[in-house]
């Protein structure tokens, strides 16, 4: 068995691993079973719940991302708001979610808590990213700008936008996942009948177990499926800015 372990790798050594807890203790169904209840679930069930939470999520991403990249160019504008934005940066990764979201749940309910929520769980991460390729320009296209005359604004447009994009990219790509489990959390705190965080909550009340694992199945696809569309993406804009190519760093 050990050397059949070790010869395993990545997801292959995980499908055996929980193919041998799922025999060993009731706690855990076995692969086999969540994939049969899956099937016999279907898209009734898993369909509308991830379309829902991938909508909160994506608002969240959006308005998040939005929020983080303005707060990021303010900074690169004017350099002196930066301590500013660093403890605003700091207050939203530090702040629990958890206690955000019932507060956004009593005074305006509905499913604002999912975007909110997802909306604060990208922005340290895009804010960070976004700002550390600004800040990571090539200096001799900054000083030569400068030599014909530029302003801190032809910089940040001619410069140090495009020399951030490969940092922002990945930033959006981590943020991404993010935004899921956010809106999953925004769904937990209730006010809301539909989405996997709902689903989640059904399933672990009725102690149905292969359910349950398949609905954090779906939610691991979900956030998969938003980091490489967030890839894709940034890939695709590169190309379309500076041609084919792999995305590399830009040289200060």
């Amino acid at each position: 068995m050990s050397g059949t372990l070790t010869s395993l790798r990545g997801p292959g050594a995980l499908l055996v691993l929980w193919a041998i807890a799922g025999l060993s203790t009731p706690a855990v169904p076995t692969p086999w079973d969540v994939v049969a209840s899956v099937v016999d679930d279907g898209f009734a069930l898993y369909g509308p719940n991830l379309s829902i939470t991938a909508w909160g999520a994506l608002q969240g991403f959006a308005v998040g991302n939005l929020a983080a990249i303005t707060v990021a160019l303010v900074v690169a504008v004017f350099p002196r708001t930066e301590p500013l934005a660093a403890q605003l940066a700091v207050i939203s990764y530090c702040v629990p979610l958890l206690a955000l979201g019932p507060i956004v749940l009593v005074v305006f309910g509905g499913r604002t808590p999912t975007v909110f929520l997802a909306a604060v769980s990208v922005f340290f991460t895009s804010m960070i990213g976004t700002l550390t390729g600004l800040k990571s320009a090539n200096r001799t296209s900054i000083d030569l700008v400068d030599a014909y005359g530029g302003n801190r604004w032809h910089r940040l447009i001619r410069v140090q936008v495009p020399g951030a994009l490969p940092a922002a990219t990945a930033a959006l790509q981590i943020a991404a996942p993010a935004a899921v489990l956010g809106a999953i959390l925004g769904e937990y705190l209730g006010g809301v009948d539909s989405g996997i965080g709902v689903a989640l909550t059904a399933a672990q009340s009725a102690y149905e177990l292969p359910r349950t694992w398949g609905m954090a199945l779906a939610a691991g696809v979900l956030a998969g499926a938003g980091y490489l569309v967030a890839s894709m993406s940034g890939r695709l804009v590169h190309a379309r800015m500076f041609g084919p190519g792999a995305l590399v760093g830009s040289r200060s």
